[in-house]
């Protein structure tokens, strides 16, 4: 799978690949630990979700400055040991008959803190493990981990639940962090030292320093509007759809599972094309393309039945959704760490990560009480002609207006940077 890419670059791939397995596999382990063995209700539930990302995000903010001018490797192995110790105090509380909703939501909480530091230090540093014109295959075989992950995930981990019970994925996505600092200890390229920390610049400065550079590139700006915008309305649209299949239509577990696990095979259907893609047509004419394509998908779900013929719907809605962001992400993740400054990679991602996770948090809080007040149709029904809208937030002027790309190159030219989080 990584053959070509070098020694290096498979430890992080396979880092990567464990890592991701384990978080898929206790997708909804959180929700049923607070459901069956708390007793939560539902606002509880959604506020495990919310809160945890939302805190997480926020408490990141000032990480930007304090990431760019440390060795970022470190900060990796550091960020997966702090998931594995935080993930494994749940099952270890859960055993000692002492896990609370306090523990479970102060565990998400620092999850998702460490997830952003992770994020921005994995695309700040490794920058030797593969020549910079094989950047867009090594995003592509990152895009493709995640989708596989995506589809074998949670049906797997639904069955351990059934026989095992909800705590049992955590533990196994703890492992998973723990193999992914493993995995990424073994990387054996010297790592590029940090860049040198202004003397006198002010910590605002510093920390405002990844928003401001996103708004002064065009191409960065507008992307950085569409993929926030996109991202958060898929999501946003995603509880009201789970209520709409589940309670309304009456779908089983098994169909909401299916529903959902099969189109994810599109993903990596379009990771594995997005390279020839761009080779043949270029990445602007792809980024574009598949910007648009990936964007009037859930126009159809409205409009669900019930029975085989609305299971069939939203699987070809998710199919062709996912195909679509299989190739547009590698090529956008690319795009944006080919046009990003050295020195200011971290700033930039984390930035970008926290706007991203609490755009997501209020859309999902806002559609929540549409669907309240509107019913569940008609919350699907808003997101998909706003995410239709977000079309127009492409780069859509010519190359030639915008600031020229910065390839980022270490002192060997042999560098890249993995964008890990998308």
């Amino acid at each position: 799978m990584t053959r070509g890419l070098g020694r290096d670059f498979a430890w992080l791939w396979g880092a990567y690949a464990v890592s991701s397995l384990g978080t898929w596999l206790a997708l909804d382990a959180f929700p049923l630990i607070a459901i069956l063995a708390l007793h939560a209700g539902a606002a509880q539930v959604s506020l495990i979700a919310a809160a945890g990302g939302a805190a997480g995000a926020l408490l990141a903010v000032p990480l930007g400055p304090w990431m760019e001018f440390r060795r970022k490797r470190r900060l990796m192995i550091r960020a997966d040991l702090v998931r594995f110790l935080t993930l494994l105090t749940v099952p270890v509380a859960y055993a000692a008959g002492a896990l609370t909703y306090a523990h479970l939501l102060g565990v998400a909480m620092v999850v998702a803190l460490a997830d952003i530091v992770f994020v921005g230090a994995s695309g700040a540093h490794l920058k030797a493990l593969v020549p910079p014109r094989h950047l867009m295959e090594a995003n592509g075989r990152f895009e493709t981990v995640m989708w596989t992950s995506t589809a074998l995930g949670p049906p797997a981990g639904g069955a351990l639940i059934g026989i095992l019970g909800p705590v049992v994925t955590v533990a196994l996505n703890a492992a998973g962090y723990l193999l992914s600092a493993l995995g990424i200890r073994a990387i054996a390229a010297p790592e590029p030292a940090p860049p040198v920390r202004r003397t006198g610049a002010s910590r605002r400065a510093e920390i405002a320093e990844g928003w401001r550079t996103i708004v002064a590139d065009r191409g960065l700006r507008v992307l950085f509007a569409n993929t926030v915008l996109v991202s958060g309305l898929i999501m946003a649209t995603a509880p009201p759809l789970t209520f709409l299949m589940l309670h309304d239509l009456g779908l089983t577990p098994l169909q909401y599972g299916l529903a959902f696990g099969v189109p994810c095979l599109g993903g990596v259907l379009g990771s594995r094309i997005s390279r020839p893609l761009v080779r043949r047509f270029g990445q602007r004419a792809m980024l574009l393309a598949f910007g648009v394509a990936r964007v009037p998908w859930l126009v159809g779900l409205p409009f669900m039945g019930a029975g085989p013929a609305g299971l069939m719907l939203i699987m070809l809605v998710e199919f062709g959704l996912i195909t679509c962001m299989g190739v547009f992400n590698p090529v956008f993740a690319t795009y944006r760490l080919e046009r990003i400054e050295d020195g200011r990679v971290a700033r930039v991602l984390t930035a970008w990560t926290i706007t991203s996770r609490t755009t997501t948090a209020a859309l999902t809080a806002l559609w929540g009480v549409l669907a309240g007040l509107a019913g569940a149709r008609t919350a699907i029904a808003i997101g998909a002609v706003l995410l239709v809208a977000t079309a127009a937030l492409l780069p859509w002027r010519t190359p030639s207006h915008d600031p020229a790309p910065v390839l980022v190159t270490s002192p060997d030219t042999k560098e890249r940077i993995i964008d890990m989080g998308g």
